[in-house]
C-alpha cells in the first residue's frame, strides 16, 4: 500500500506532488514592458520582436548562431590559479566560482571555439554575461589569449564577442594586468597577418573596452549596447555636466566614429562572414550579400581648425615654416 496516496489528505498530497513553473516561461521586454513568451523569444535569438530590444544571450548560444550549422570545436581552458588574493567579500571568492561554475556549466566567463562561418575558418572567444558578470580574471584573460594563439597556428580569422562589467575585483591587480596580456596576444594577430574581428554587445564596459574590445580591425556593435569605460553616472558627477541623450549607445558611438557599423543580430552571421571574405580575399559564398563599411566623411583642413577654435580668421594665419 502507497500511504502517500492513500492516508495523506488530498490537500498536502498535492503540496507534495506540486508541480513547478518554469521562472522564464515569460520575459518582460526591459525597455517597454511587453511581456513576451520565451519560446518565442528564443526562435527570435533573443530579440524582442516588437521593441526590438536585444536580450543578454549565453555563451554556447551564440557560438550555435555564429558557426555554419551550430557546429564547433571548443578550445580548453589553459590551467589558472584559482582565487590567488584569498578573497571574500560576502563570501569567498573560491565560493563564489564554485557556484557559478556550477549554475552556468562553465569554467570561466570566456568560452573560445573554432568552426567555420559560411565556409571559412574562424576562431572565436566569447564573455558569458552570467558569468560574474563576464568579468575579466586570469582565467579568462588566459581563455583569450588561447584563442587567440589558437587563431595563429590555425591561420583563421578571429572574432570576438565581447559581453563584461570590465576587471574582476576579486583578483586585483592580477585582473588588471591581463589587459596587456591579451593587448600582446592581438599584436600576434597583426604579425600574423590575420583579421580581428570584435562585436560589442550590451554591456561592454571598464578594462574589456580599455583593451582588447577596441583593438579590432573592424568593430561591429549590437544595437542599443553599452559601450564605455566608466559608468555614465561616474562621468557626469567628475564633469558636473548632463551627458548627452544616448551617450555610450552603440548609435551613438557609431555617428561619432567609434565603431564601424551597427548590426542587428539576426544579420550579424552574414555580415561576419562577408567581412571575413572581404578581408581575405576569399570569395563571397553564394548568396551571401557583400557586407559594405561606411565611407568615411570628408573632412578638410578648414573643418578641422573651425571645429577645434570655432574661428574662421585662423585659417588667414601665416604657418610656420610656409609664410611669404
Amino acid at each position: 500500500m502507497n500511504w502517500i496516496n492513500n492516508v495523506v489528505r488530498p490537500k498536502i498530497r498535492s503540496l507534495l506532488n506540486k508541480r513547478e513553473a518554469p521562472e522564464n516561461l515569460w520575459v518582460k521586454c526591459p525597455e517597454t514592458g511587453e511581456m513576451v513568451f520565451y519560446k518565442d523569444l528564443e526562435e527570435n535569438q533573443l530579440v524582442i520582436p516588437n521593441s526590438d530590444y536585444h536580450m543578454k544571450i549565453k555563451s554556447h548560444d551564440r557560438l550555435r548562431l555564429l558557426f555554419d550549422d551550430g557546429v564547433y570545436g571548443e578550445i580548453a581552458q589553459p590551467q589558472a590559479p584559482q582565487d590567488p588574493l584569498k578573497f571574500r567579500d560576502t563570501k569567498r571568492y573560491s565560493d563564489r566560482l564554485r557556484e557559478m561554475r556550477t549554475k552556468t556549466g562553465l569554467e570561466d566567463s570566456i568560452v573560445g571555439a573554432y568552426g567555420k562561418v559560411h565556409g571559412l575558418d574562424v576562431t572565436a572567444a566569447v564573455h558569458d554575461p552570467d558569468f560574474i558578470l563576464g568579468s575579466l580574471g586570469v582565467a579568462a584573460g588566459s581563455m583569450i589569449v588561447a584563442a587567440m594563439e589558437h587563431a595563429v597556428q590555425a591561420g583563421t580569422t578571429f572574432v570576438m564577442f565581447t559581453a563584461s562589467g570590465g576587471a574582476r575585483m576579486q583578483e586585483g591587480i592580477l585582473s588588471l594586468m591581463q589587459l596587456p596580456r591579451t593587448t600582446v596576444a592581438v599584436q600576434r594577430l597583426r604579425e600574423a597577418g590575420l583579421p580581428y574581428i570584435v562585436v560589442l554587445t550590451n554591456p561592454t564596459t571598464g578594462g574589456v573596452t580599455a583593451s582588447y574590445g577596441m583593438l579590432g580591425d573592424v568593430h561591429i556593435a549590437e544595437p542599443g549596447a553599452v559601450i564605455g569605460f566608466a559608468g555614465a553616472r561616474v562621468i557626469e558627477q567628475t564633469i558636473r555636466e548632463k551627458l548627452p541623450k544616448g551617450f555610450q549607445r552603440a548609435e551613438y558611438l557609431y555617428e561619432h566614429g567609434m565603431v564601424d557599423m551597427v548590426v542587428h543580430r539576426h544579420d550579424l552571421r552574414d555580415t561576419i562572414g562577408s567581412l571575413i571574405g572581404m578581408m581575405t580575399k576569399a570569395p563571397t559564398p553564394e548568396g551571401l550579400k557583400k557586407a559594405e563599411l561606411p565611407a568615411p566623411e570628408q573632412v578638410t583642413m578648414r573643418d578641422m581648425v573651425v571645429a577645434a577654435e570655432g574661428d574662421d580668421d585662423l585659417l588667414n594665419a601665416p604657418v610656420a615654416g610656409n609664410a611669404e
